[in-house]
Formats: C-alpha cells, sequence, structure tokens
C-alpha cells in the first residue's frame, strides 16, 4: 500500500500544506488513485484540481465523505473520494462524455493525530503539574526549615491579639532556650507589649481585636508575675511548638474586646525590666531597628519619667535614615508637659516641624495646659493660633483647657492697654479675616461663657459679629486644579476634558446640584420631580434667578421610567435651558459637580458629606474650608423643599480686632444655629444682644455717670464753703441772690445729668 509523506502540522492552527512535499504527495496521491478507484482509462490529469478540506479534530465523524474500505493511510489523513466515484450507475456513454472533461477530484482529509495531540497535551499539562507539585514541596521545605521562627512568630501574634505580655516573654524564653533565632519582627511585638504593659494598659493588637476577659485576664497576671518571679517562667515539659498550639486555641476562643487590659504594679515593673533586656539583645545580635522598636523603646522611657532619653530615642531615627512618626514624639511631648518643663515641650514640638511631623489636637492641648500651668502667654497665643489653622473646631476637652487660661489671674494682667487700631484692622484684611496675630490686646479680667452665634452671625453674648474667612483666590484656582488632575486620571476617554470645555462655554454657574444625591433622598428609586422641586427652590434664591447646573449620570435619564411624558418633559426643560450635563458612562459623577462647584466658586446643593475615599485625595487642609462656604443641605417640608445655607460666618477660632476669642466646639450638630461656642471677652465690653450683658453694659454706664456727678458735686460744694458764711439772709421775697442761683442751677444739671436726686443735708 502506497503512504503519503508526512505533511501535517501537529499544531492546533489550520492545517498547511507544505511546499516541499506537495510533488511527492501529488504522485503518490496519484499512483493510490489508480491503485483503489480510477479505472485504467482516467488517468490523473495535470489540470485536475485537488482541493484538500482539512478538519479539526473537533471534526464530526459525518462531515467527512465515505472512503474506500482499505484506504488506511499512514500519513494521518483519512482516504479521499473523487468524482468518478459518483459516476456509479451512469450509462457508458454518460461515463464516457464525462471522460472527455476535466476530472474534478477532491479530497477530504482528516485529522487522526487529534487524539495524540490530546496525549501530548495531557503529557504536557502532567509535566507542568509535576513542575508546581516540585515548587510547592521545595517551598514547602523551606518553611519547614525555618519552622521555628514561623512558629514563633504565630505564637507572638496570638499574644498580641489577646494583650498576653506574660505569653511572649515566655515565648521568647522559650526561643533563645532552644537557639531558635529571632528576628526583627519578632523583637517588634515583643517590645511593643513590653513597652504597653509599662505604660499600665496593654492593648489588644487591632488584628484580631481579640483580648480576655477580666478574670483570665487578672489571672493570667497574677500567674505571670509568679512565673517571672520563680526564675525562667517554663518547665522542662515545655516545648515552642507546644506553647503556640495551646495559645492559637486560647486566641480562637477568646470574644473580642476593644479596651484595654489593665495591669498590676509588679507587672509594670517586670515588663519594664524585660523590656530593656530584650532591647539590648537587640542590639547585641545586631537585629537593625525600625520605626516601631524605636518608639517602644520611647515609650519605656517615658515609663521610666525620663523625657531625655524618650527625645534622644527619637533624634537617633534620623541617624538610621528612619522618618519619625507622630506616635514617635509622643513619649517625650508626655513627659516634658507633664513635668511642666515647657523649654524642652516645645523643642520637641519644633524637631517635629523640622522632620513634617504636625501635631493634632490631643499634641496642642498637651502644649496648652503646661503653657497655662507655667503662666507663659506667649506659648498660650501662640497655641491658640496653632489650633485655629490645623483643628478650627475643639473637643470638650480643648475647651476647657481654653477655658482655664482666660479665667486665670495671669490671663487677666497680660495685653496691651494701647494699640494702634489701623494696624490691627490691616492685619486681619492681610490675613484674609478672622484673626490678627498682633497679641494680647486690653487689659483687665475677662469673662469666658458658653455661647451660640445667631444665624446673623453675632455672638448671643458679647454682641460682637463673626466673620467669614476669604478664601485665597490662588488657593481655590490650585484646588480647581488638583481635582480636575485627579478626575482626568480616572475618568476614561477624555471625558472630563470634554465637561471642562463644556463648562467654559456654558458657565459660569451660580449653583451645582447634585442631581443623583437630591433625586435618591429618602428613598432607592430615583425621582426626577425632586430634583425639580430643588432647582427651582435654589434658583429663585439667586441673585440673576439664572438656571443651575445640573449634574447627573446618563443613566439616570435612561429608561423605561424617564420615558414617561411628565419625566420626559423634565429633562428635555432641562436640556433646552442648557442646564444639564449628563456624565458618560463608566464616569463618577462626583468629579463632576465638584470641578464645577469649585471652578464657578458657587453654591453646591448636596447631602453628601464627601467623606469617602475619593475626596480624601483632596487633603484636610483647604477642602473642608471650601465645603463649608459653599455646601447647601436641603431637606423637604410640606411646603416644598428646605434649604440650609453656609453658616453666617466661618466655623474657626476667631480672634477679634478687640481682642476677644471665639472658640466653636465639634459637636454632631444639624444646624450652625445650635453649636455651642466659647466666649472669651474683656469683662467691661458692650453688648446689646443679651439681657446679662445688656445689664452689665448699664450698669458700668450708671457707674461712670454717678462717678462724673460726685465729683461735680464735691467741686460745687467745696467752693460754696470758700464763699462768706456771714453773708446776709435773702431778701422778705425769698428771691435767691445770684451767687445761689448759680449753684441751684448747677445742682439741677447734675441731676438730670446723673439720672438722680442730690440729697444732702447742710
Amino acid at each position: 500500500m502506497a503512504s503519503f509523506p508526512s505533511i501535517y502540522s501537529y499544531s492546533q492552527k489550520p492545517l498547511q500544506l507544505h511546499l516541499s512535499s506537495l510533488s511527492n504527495f501529488s504522485s503518490s496521491l496519484t499512483t493510490h488513485l489508480f491503485n483503489h478507484s480510477s479505472p485504467p482509462n482516467h488517468p490523473l490529469t495535470p489540470q485536475a484540481n485537488v482541493r484538500l478540506a482539512a478538519f479539526p479534530e473537533t471534526a464530526l465523524p459525518g462531515e467527512v465523505s465515505n472512503s474506500a474500505p482499505n484506504a488506511d493511510f499512514l500519513s494521518g489523513f483519512s482516504s479521499f473520494s473523487d468524482s468518478t466515484k459518483r459516476a456509479a450507475g451512469k450509462s457508458p456513454e454518460d461515463n464516457r462524455h464525462d471522460a472527455e472533461k476535466p476530472t474534478e477530484r477532491r479530497v477530504v482529509l482528516k485529522d487522526r493525530y487529534s487524539k495524540r495531540r490530546k496525549d501530548v497535551k495531557l503529557v504536557r499539562d502532567k509535566e507542568k503539574i509535576g513542575s508546581l507539585r516540585e515548587s510547592k514541596e521545595k517551598r514547602v521545605k523551606k518553611l519547614r526549615d525555618d519552622q521555628p521562627g514561623n512558629m514563633l512568630r504565630v505564637g507572638l501574634d496570638s499574644c498580641s491579639k489577646m494583650g498576653d505580655v506574660v505569653g511572649a516573654i515566655k515565648l521568647y524564653d522559650l526561643a533563645r532556650k532552644e537557639g531558635i533565632k529571632i528576628g526583627q519582627y519578632h523583637y517588634a511585638v515583643l517590645l511593643y507589649l513590653c513597652s504597653s504593659a509599662a505604660a499600665g494598659v496593654v492593648q489588644p493588637a487591632k488584628s484580631g481585636s481579640r483580648g480576655r476577659s477580666s478574670s483570665s485576664s487578672s489571672q493570667s497576671l497574677n500567674t505571670t508575675v509568679v512565673v517571672v518571679n520563680c526564675g525562667s517562667g517554663f518547665s522542662d515539659e515545655d516545648s515552642l511548638d507546644g506553647l503556640v498550639q495551646s495559645m492559637r486555641k486560647a486566641a480562637e476562643n477568646l470574644s473580642s474586646r476593644s479596651e484595654g487590659i489593665q495591669v498590676s504594679e509588679e507587672m509594670k515593673r517586670v515588663a519594664l525590666e524585660k523590656g530593656f533586656e530584650i532591647y539590648k539583645e537587640m542590639g547585641l545580635e545586631k537585629v537593625p531597628m525600625n520605626e516601631a522598636t524605636f518608639t517602644s523603646v520611647a515609650r519605656m522611657a517615658m515609663a521610666l519619667g525620663d523625657g531625655e532619653m524618650a527625645f534622644d530615642i527619637v533624634k537617633q531615627m534620623r541617624e538610621y535614615g528612619i522618618n519619625p512618626r507622630l506616635r514617635s514624639y509622643g513619649p517625650a511631648l508626655a513627659i516634658f508637659c507633664g513635668n511642666g518643663d515647657v523649654a524642652n515641650a516645645f523643642e520637641v514640638e519644633k524637631n517635629m516641624l523640622e522632620n513634617g511631623v504636625y501635631p493634632e489636637e490631643p499634641e496642642l492641648e498637651s502644649l496648652l495646659r503646661a503653657s497655662t500651668e507655667a503662666g507663659r502667654s506667649d506659648k498660650v497665643y501662640y497655641i491658640l493660633h496653632k489650633l485655629r489653622t490645623s483643628v478650627r473646631q475643639v473637643s470638650s476637652s480643648t475647651a476647657d483647657s481654653i477655658e482655664r487660661w482666660f479665667t486665670s489671674k495671669v490671663a487677666s494682667r497680660v495685653g496691651r492697654r494701647k494699640w494702634d487700631q489701623e494696624l490691627i484692622v490691616r492685619a486681619m484684611e492681610n490675613g484674609g479675616g478672622g484673626w490678627h496675630g498682633t497679641g494680647w490686646l486690653g487689659r483687665g479680667k475677662w469673662r469666658v461663657s458658653r455661647s451660640r452665634v445667631g444665624s446673623d452671625g453675632i455672638c448671643e453674648c458679647c454682641g460682637e459679629k463673626l466673620v467669614t474667612i476669604d478664601l485665597d483666590p490662588v488657593e481655590t484656582e490650585n484646588f480647581a486644579k488638583s481635582v480636575a488632575s485627579i478626575a482626568a486620571e480616572r475618568e476614561r476617554n477624555s471625558s472630563f476634558e470634554k465637561f471642562q470645555k463644556w463648562l467654559d462655554y456654558y458657565g459660569p454657574f451660580e449653583a451645582v446640584v447634585d442631581a443623583a444625591n437630591v433625586g435618591l433622598y429618602s428613598q432607592r428609586k430615583f425621582k426626577p420631580s425632586k430634583v425639580n422641586l430643588v432647582v427651582n427652590g435654589i434658583r429663585k434664591m439667586l441673585p440673576s434667578k439664572k438656571w443651575p447646573l445640573i449634574v447627573l449620570h446618563n443613566r439616570r435619564i435612561t429608561g423605561e421610567k424617564m420615558d414617561e411624558p411628565f419625566n420626559r418633559g423634565l429633562i428635555d426643560k432641562w436640556k433646552n435651558a442648557d442646564a444639564l450635563y449628563a456624565t458618560p458612562t463608566g464616569s463618577n459623577d462626583d468629579w463632576y459637580w465638584l470641578y464645577a462647584a469649585i471652578k464657578c466658586r458657587c453654591l453646591l446643593v448636596t447631602n453628601d458629606e464627601m467623606r469617602d475615599h475619593l475626596f480624601q485625595l483632596l487633603g484636610n487642609d483647604f477642602f473642608p474650608k471650601w465645603k463649608e462656604r459653599h455646601q447647601v443641605r436641603f431637606s423637604f417640608a410640606e411646603s416644598g423643599p428646605v434649604f440650609r445655607m453656609p453658616p453666617p460666618c466661618s466655623v474657626v477660632i476667631q480672634e477679634t480686632e478687640k481682642g476677644h476669642w471665639h472658640v466653636p466646639i465639634a459637636s454632631e450638630v444639624e444646624n450652625e444655629d445650635e453649636r455651642i461656642w466659647l466666649c472669651c471677652s474683656r469683662g467691661n465690653s458692650s453688648s446689646t444682644n443679651n439681657q446679662d450683658s445688656s445689664f452689665s453694659h448699664k450698669e458700668t454706664e450708671v457707674s461712670r455717670q454717678q462717678m462724673e456727678t460726685r465729683d461735680l458735686v464735691e467741686s460745687l460744694l467745696t467752693g460754696r464753703r470758700r464763699d462768706d458764711c456771714s453773708s446776709d439772709e435773702a431778701s422778705s421775697d425769698g428771691a435767691l441772690t445770684e451767687s445761689d442761683a448759680s449753684v441751684v442751677g448747677q445742682l439741677e444739671a447734675a441731676e438730670r445729668r446723673g439720672a438722680c436726686v442730690i440729697d444732702f443735708e447742710i
């Protein structure tokens, strides 16, 4: 039987005929045709058109033409069928007529190596699986080789979750006994637990947040003290593996807790000694330090009350190329402030700023308390302005510390009696309003009270009007560019750049409406009717009565519901007014309405608090000030939408041109009229808005008039005594002399001016 040369390429790609084998294949094919199917008088002419139909391995058997029963080709293809076979049953004359025509032969090829390819693929898959298995076995072997170190890590993690200082120390002793290498991570967990116990409270780690019950905690602490005092802290039967397994089970069975675990005084001492021992061992083993280990050592120094040591630890971090964090400075600052060492406390604050670390409210409050106790008015003034710029609204605890300063005797004695008012006004204008920063103004006792600021921005206690602090135009423009840059990176197909061009053409607007937030107010289904109410309501309040910009995702304006005549009418009305911008698919409409409000410097109607991760990218410096000035919140009543406009004044610590201070206290209030402010003013300040302050004002004014009247009367009486006491008596008709008339007139004038009656005996 003739065999065909192998011309089939074994691959998943379509079958190809190699040109180099084409001639041999044609010769073999011709011989096979004459031997099996072609009669002698039908030679294979050179003009024969041979068509090869190559089937993939998934071809169905029914798709292959019938072949000769003995056509079993070694080449991998099935037998062929030609047109002469289809001539069976014809008459000899028809066959003779067909023979004179060019013969068309069709060869149907079937891949017979599909099974072999499947086998090859299976072998390759097995080899791949074997390779992966071998790689996994290598990793397992590596883990097995380093199993003691990993086991120690698991145990220390369990101790950290439970806040178990005792168990961590026991694991450390066992690891050293068994010669297990202790790494940086192990030391970091050990030092953290020891420093926390030395401070008196062990806070379970956030991962898992697991702790022990009060009873089990107490029992463990007692056992710890006894075990550590007994010597090594473990028996001969103990092993690292067994101890870790028991700790893991204990951690899994404990309920979560968020509060810290109190430790005894004896445990504090033991943890402190063990902590410094571990720190020394870490240095001997030359294990590199990191920020966490340095901070833990600083906390242990705080437990010793050694502020200098805690501060030196932070300074060493820079020598190791490690950037300190805010928590790194906490121990040194706490010691210096607690000891009243104001100079060193502000040295710590100076070092923080040099390293790009900025104190937050707890640190500033500590500095404020220390400055108040030391009577350092200059430092108190400095901290108040720090709170103004970085905190804005203080906590109740900080408000108490501020009140403590203003009610102190030192506070009443500091301040200038005379100052250049024009200089103060100019300084406030340059700073944007709300502060001047030139120092304490005035003298006398401070009157401190908790008050509210009305809708007109006037303090109900002192009667002063608080201001709205201007936003720097350059800073506002930079903020808009920052928002545009972030949005452009996250939006696809330059959709945000198209919106910027649209806004430049159709803007500016006096208000922007977050239509999705409005339409979904107190419900899950979007209602365009609510958007229409808010748009019409805010439009009436705008000076130009111009349409506000309505930003809405395009999926909100399409669909069966939006095709209803009423809803479609609203959409068309907004479109015809060039007031609607539909954000494209895949975009986040938050960036669009936020940028439009910033760029146009207009109002933003939304109840969105803008606290998610997108707005966190904008930072916490300028954005809160901008939001306070521009956000309009809304609700719905029976009469229609109700708007809560931006507050009449900036809700931030303010220093007035008279030297008074107003401090807003942080709270979750729905209306700014309900916010409590700390009003600190000098005792002789005037006010007309409060009954008590009005009484104080009237009392002060009356007292001043009475003093002037008394001086006038005394001068009159003194002048009268200089006169001749033996002057002639009045005439019989009772007429007064010229001198007497003059005195009476002056007395009557004094009574009218003093609003009183002068009564005295001669």
